[in-house]
């Protein structure tokens, strides 16, 4: 009732609502915790607001949905791991509506897709009492502590506790960390060994005596199989056998494996390893990537289960031997280690809403650097619980053309799973940069530009969003386009993002007010939703497997974002020769390129056509089962800025509480 032009400054407003619960005003002010129902007057910082909810307990979250006591994995009161047992348990229970959200090319700014996700559950949650669930990434500690801020979503459409959320969860990324490390530690050691022994040396300590008795691990077995070798007295090997047992002659030149850790650290992009003396100067160049583009987060984020997860942990490729064959973490003999490791993190974890609705956080690749999708288990698991009439909503990070296509090409792929319905997030900010708006950076204020009416300005950069919605529809599925409004929008920039949106093809275009308004602000959003998920979805790939790598990286440059054709540079055209002669020439693409521009170049906006792709280096992530080419300068490992988000963070000592997120 109250409108946001009649508040001065620094006033509060406070809705008490009509429905009284005994006792909870006396709580509220015991907090300071302020409640608006009015948009323009919203001034509270995310954790503020995150704080201002009293979660459920977590197990009345998980009786609520469906899951048994013994599903459960309790870390305090508000999150909790859920047992894969519960996935067997409902096999045969129907899918739910399976949705996905992405978005426009996005300003360094973000424009709000885990914002939306979260605002379009709470929607069809609370308000239209859908069964439904949001799957999302956990966010990387780098980001974070960098730039960007946290991921729980903001305002009133958030996951809380955020800082829980935010922070260390349940350990998912370090075990990741702690896994991919002890792998590239294992490289060097076998490496460093092999240098300094003999044959026979070697395989006293690779098969010891223990209690007078030799005998060869599983793991070391199924290398002997490997070989050609079926034998499994240690007694029985020839000179020979053993000769190939012991030695994986690792090319140094082609280690593919990196250190990782959780951190922006831009002077670990380059760095010499082995200098101690002890290391008998064996030293090499190598760099360390950030945990979340690891190959054993991709592994997580594509997984079936436990089983599949090991099998694919074994089958990662960490370099070739000298004869140009592949080496893995099996052959390392490390495979059974890392699942040990990765055990727990293979539980997707449960939290909520600030309404109330569930959520699983599980696994977060990046999207311009991984396949920037949540993981197959937690999808499969909501879609069972929510039922044939629920929804489960899922984000794809960063763009349409970068996290939405992998979500179709690598993740669909894999869990065979069928979207229904694209929900596709725009903002005029976003649309007004790509039509030539001044540069939008992070910690500087906007230009008059994007807090002043323009609409020629938005229409022009509505190429991007068109191009967006166009891609999004290559693969048969509706589109609904949710325009996350601001408060410096006005009505007719909004409308005529609306009206482009549908000229261009969307099933519907809704503008949104669920960051100021939580649930209630998505409400026509979930209506479209719903329709359009009544519609048919004829679901295709953009390209089959079976074609050469060169083919379905050019249809990909081509056909998403817009160019004529592809450059592979020398180092890229000698990859595609070794996976191909490897046998890895049908995985699909993960491309990895920058997420402010459909093009290689940031500085492109809108919807450029007719450049060259260049294709840097290829890589491959076996395990997890793609290839991904380096476009442009695509680094693994993003740097601080200035002013790092670290500043403003930290603890009251007294309360316990985390200050500063966002």
């Amino acid at each position: 009732m109250v409108k946001g032009e009649w508040i001065k400054p620094g006033a509060i407003v406070i809705d008490c609502g009509i429905n009284h619960v005994p006792g909870a005003w006396q709580d509220i002010c015991e907090r300071s915790v302020i409640f608006t129902d009015c948009p323009c007057s919203l001034s509270f910082s995310d954790i503020e607001i995150s704080r201002s909810c009293i979660p459920k307990p977590i197990d009345q979250v998980a009786r609520e949905i469906g899951l048994l006591p013994d599903e459960l994995e309790l870390y305090g009161q508000t999150k909790a791991k859920v047992h894969l047992s519960a996935l067997k348990r409902l096999k045969n229970q129907p899918d739910g509506k399976y949705v996905v959200v992405t978005g426009i090319t996005p300003t360094p700014l973000g424009e709000g897709k885990s914002t939306t996700t979260i605002g379009l559950v709470q929607a069809l949650g609370a308000h239209l009492h859908q069964n439904v669930f949001a799957c999302v990434r956990q966010p990387s500690q780098g980001p974070t502590f960098g730039i960007k801020g946290g991921a729980a979503g903001g305002g009133y459409s958030q996951v809380v506790p955020m800082e829980e959320f935010n922070l260390h969860l349940t350990g998912d990324i370090h075990a990741i960390t702690a896994a991919n490390n002890l792998v590239a530690a294992a490289l060097d050691t076998r490496i460093f060994h092999e240098q300094t022994q003999n044959d026979q040396a070697l395989y006293n300590r690779l098969v010891p005596s223990v209690n007078g008795v030799r005998k060869f691990s599983e793991i070391q077995i199924r290398r002997l199989q490997k070989l050609g070798i079926n034998k499994t007295d240690p007694a029985a090997l020839t000179k020979e056998e053993v000769n190939l047992f012991v030695r994986l002659d690792i090319d140094p030149a082609t280690i593919t494996w990196q250190r990782v850790l959780d951190t922006n650290d831009r002077f670990l992009r380059k760095i010499t390893i082995g200098q101690s003396p002890t290391e008998g100067g064996f030293s090499r160049v190598a760099q360390f990537d950030i945990t979340v583009s690891s190959e054993i987060m991709a592994v997580l984020a594509l997984s079936d289960g436990l089983d599949d997860m090991k099998k694919r942990l074994g089958r990662m490729v960490v370099a070739s031997n000298k004869r140009g064959e592949p080496v893995t973490t099996d052959d390392l003999g490390v495979t059974g280690a890392l699942a040990v490791l990765m055990k727990d993190a293979v539980k997707p974890n449960l939290m909520q809403t600030l309404e109330g609705t569930p959520v699983f956080v599980h696994a977060g690749p990046f999207a311009n650097i991984a396949h920037g999708n949540s993981s197959v288990l937690a999808d499969k698991v909501a879609l069972k619980l929510v039922g044939k009439e629920g929804f489960v909503v899922t984000e794809a990070g960063f763009g349409a053309d970068i996290g939405m296509e992998k979500f179709f090409n690598i993740k669909c792929r894999y869990s065979d799973l069928r979207p229904n319905v694209v929900v596709l997030v725009a903002t005029v900010r976003a649309l007004k940069m790509h039509g030539g708006g001044p540069t939008v950076s992070a910690g500087v204020p906007l230009p008059k530009e994007y807090t002043e009416e323009n609409l020629q300005l938005l229409a022009k950069g509505c190429s991007n969003l068109s191009k967006q919605i166009q891609n999004a529809r290559l693969f048969g599925v509706p589109v609904v386009v949710a325009v996350n409004a601001f408060k410096t929008d006005t009505k007719a920039e909004l409308a005529l993002v609306v009206q482009l949106a549908k000229e261009a093809g969307a099933f519907d275009a809704v503008e949104c007010t669920h960051w100021a308004e939580g649930g209630k602000g998505a409400v026509a959003l979930a209506r479209a939703v719903q329709r359009a998920s009544q519609t048919p979805s004829n679901f295709r790939f953009l390209y089959n497997v079976e074609l050469p790598v060169i083919d379905k990286i050019r249809i990909i440059a081509q056909q998403i974002y817009g160019a004529s054709d592809i450059e592979l540079l020398p180092e890229a055209q000698e990859k595609v020769a070794v996976y191909t002669k490897q046998g890895f020439g049908n995985l699909p693409i993960c491309m990895a390129k920058t997420h402010l521009s459909l093009s290689h170049d940031p500085e492109q906006k809108g919807a450029p056509t007719g450049f060259i792709l260049p294709i840097r280096d290829i890589r491959a992530s076996v395990g997890a089962g793609f290839l991904y080419p380096l476009v442009g300068k695509m680094s693994t490992m993003p740097g601080l800025p200035t002013r790092p988000s670290f500043y403003d963070i930290d603890l009251d000592t007294t309360s316990g509480e985390v200050n500063g997120l966002f």
